[in-house]
């Protein structure tokens, strides 16, 4: 497992055995660590803001490799990325939304 992100971002997954990458801020450096990474590694964690900014290439790795891509918050908090992901999977799984508030 690896995860990609800023310093403060990924240093607690080192503490569980998880490898931190911290990329600089070029968008050309995070596309390089997460394509080498997706071809080594099962599961890579990727800060949520980049997980948007990378959100092609991220579902053209997780097309081509067994790699699970997961997006984690910033120091920031949360953009919401994880729910709609696990919302948008599955409702293409069983072909209808089930997570929508009916009144």
């Amino acid at each position: 497992m690896a995860a990609v992100g800023d310093y403060e971002t990924v240093l607690p997954f080192q503490a569980v055995g998880v490898e931190p990458f911290i990329p600089g801020n070029e968008v050309a450096e995070m596309r390089q660590v997460l394509q080498r990474l997706a071809a080594t590694h099962a599961v890579v964690f990727l800060m949520e803001r980049w997980f948007e900014e990378l959100r092609e290439l991220v579902d053209e790795l997780n097309d081509t490799f067994p790699v699970s891509i997961i997006p984690i918050p910033d120091q920031r908090g949360s953009w919401g990325v994880g729910v709609r992901n696990i919302k948008k999977s599955v409702e293409q799984a069983v072909g209808m939304d089930i997570f929508s508030v009916q009144s």
